[in-house]
């Protein structure tokens, strides 16, 4: 048995009585929506023509919402329909960014993610979804298409059809005759960012700052628009429809930036963390006399300070923040965020360990391979956000190899400014500083290559492509060319070459990385998230 939808565009008259039964049947928030209608407009008058497709969840086969949720919130039943358990859900917004058909929202009455679950409760007792029973056309059909006998299972067999973004490769249950590209691919249609095509301020987790904005801002509706337009650099204006390409005229609210400054701040705050660590163990190997008693301390000191950092930032982003331990305590474990979350735990419990080691001087002996492993561990702490981000297939420009050296490159660069900051209170011996400097020299390099050779080579999707065209010329441009690589990496390699290690010298270049550091990671992780994916 394995369920599916059908949606027939033949006959979709875009009348919305399945949104409205849907909302209707599940109790559905204002600003929010399981299903949808999506308009677009295509042609030229007197040959133009409006096209209706409904979107919803596609009840994936390979669904990688159910992969990242770290607490089985998210689960595929035998029967194929992908449901959701709210009382779990800790609101961590991973399986929004991993649904690359943006089916997900985050109730703002309940303050979990929830979709559509293809009217479980009523396929358990024998009905049909709601939205099945009202459509006055019959544009959608549901059923089981393992069963020859169904009608879903006769369309199927019958009718050309198609599903959405194919290539992602979760096997979508979802199904369109008549489907066409413009409708069903994001990026084929302009952007109409009119008063009426979409609700401009944003849904659930974004609408509260967007509330914020609104009352702070008169001008917000106006300057937020504008900022779309800037984003996907595709306004539809006067001149395109007129010859004649497809545009949005009418679509779900975007749902803007859900992994803000908490997101960034926690990537960078974990890489002090892991990176102080990493920058002490280094200088081990080239002579154990560069570390002194005091850097060894203020090593365990700046990783179990910017740990705790990283786990207070982490839970600020929950919706339901009281509910944090349910990743350690009823973990999925594919999920890259429960594998950083135990990593994390232990990272945090070896420093305590080789703290009480070199306390109570418990000798080389046991030191020493303690601190291989907490090494080992703090590149796992280091690096799994990247594998993270990689779970989320919604977000074409975080499918990128280099994601993992960009992580392990900024966790050398961000520990080495920190001991260079702390250079001007605590160890200012000159081996170590020197130690240090060449440290920054090498991993600026390293970053401001990878930076790169990242925004260079060519991409193999749209949004990837649109994504760094919204980096490099469009919203974030002056930020990153004047912020990320003037600011953060020309200038501080500058000093670095420039001048002798001294306390002050490190200090300020130490400054410098860790901002530069904050502004890659903002725009690293927020641009993917300004492209529509429905």
């Amino acid at each position: 048995m394995k369920y599916g939808f059908i949606i027939d565009n033949r006959k979709c008259i875009g009348c919305h009585a399945c949104t409205t039964a849907c909302k209707s049947e599940h109790d559905v928030a204002v600003g929010v929506n399981r299903t949808w209608v999506k308009y677009i407009e295509k042609g030229v008058f007197p040959e133009s023509r409006r096209l209706f497709s409904v979107m919803r969840c596609n009840h994936c086969t390979d669904a990688p919402c159910v992969e990242i949720c770290p607490v089985e919130a998210l689960f595929a039943r035998p029967d194929g329909i992908v449901d959701f358990d709210n009382r779990r859900c800790i609101a961590c917004k991973s399986c929004t960014q991993a649904c690359p058909y943006d089916a997900i929202y985050i109730d703002p009455k309940t303050n979990t993610a929830a979709k559509c679950n293809y009217c479980a409760h009523r396929i358990d007792i024998g009905l049909e979804p709601a939205c099945v029973n009202v459509c006055p056309e019959h544009a959608i059909i549901s059923g089981d298409m393992e069963n020859p006998e169904t009608e879903i299972a006769q369309l199927l067999s019958r009718q050309q059809v198609r599903v959405r973004k194919a290539e992602k490769g979760t096997h979508p249950n979802l199904f369109y005759i008549d489907g066409d590209e413009a409708s069903l691919t994001p990026s084929e249609a302009l952007n109409d960012a009119s008063m009426w095509s979409a609700q401009t301020l944003g849904v659930g987790h974004y609408a509260k700052e967007a509330e914020k904005l609104a009352f702070s801002n008169p001008d917000v509706i106006s300057v937020i628009q504008k900022s779309n337009h800037e984003n996907e650099n595709e306004g539809a204006t006067i001149l395109d429809v007129m010859r004649g390409k497809p545009r949005r005229a009418y679509a779900a609210p975007q749902k803007g930036v859900l992994w803000g400054w908490e997101v960034s701040g926690y990537v960078l705050t974990k890489a002090i963390s892991a990176g102080a660590f990493l920058v002490m163990l280094l200088a081990t190997f080239f002579g154990k006399q560069l570390i002194s008693d005091t850097t060894y301390w203020w090593t365990l000191g700046l990783g179990l300070f910017f740990l705790t950092a990283t786990g207070a930032l982490l839970v600020m982003d929950l919706d339901q923040p009281k509910r944090f331990l349910n990743v350690l305590l009823r973990p999925q474990w594919k999920s890259w965020l429960v594998r950083g979350g135990y990593a994390i735990t232990a990272y945090g419990g070896l420093l305590t360990v080789l703290g009480l080691i070199k306390y109570f001087d418990l000798g080389a002996a046991l030191e020493t391979p303690v601190m291989y492993l907490t090494g080992a561990i703090g590149v796992l702490v280091a690096i799994y956000t990247a594998f993270l981000f990689a779970q989320a297939k919604g977000r074409d420009f975080w499918q990128s190899p280099t994601l993992v050296i960009h992580m392990l490159v900024h966790s050398f660069m961000a520990g080495a400014a920190a001991f260079g900051i702390l250079s001007l209170f605590a160890d200012d011996n000159a081996s170590w500083l020197s130690f240090l400097k060449t440290v920054l020299i090498a991993s600026i390099l390293i970053n401001f290559f990878t930076i790169l050779v990242e925004i260079t080579i060519s991409h193999p999707t749209s949004d990837a492509k649109k994504t760094v065209k919204m980096i490099t010329k469009g919203y974030y441009k002056n930020l990153f060319w004047g912020g990320v690589m003037i600011f953060g990496n020309i200038l501080p390699l500058v000093l670095l070459l420039a001048m002798d290690a001294s306390p002050m010298m490190m200090a300020v270049t130490g400054i410098i990385t860790i901002i530069g550091i904050y502004f890659t990671e903002k725009i690293w992780i927020e641009a993917p998230q300004r492209l529509p994916l429905s």
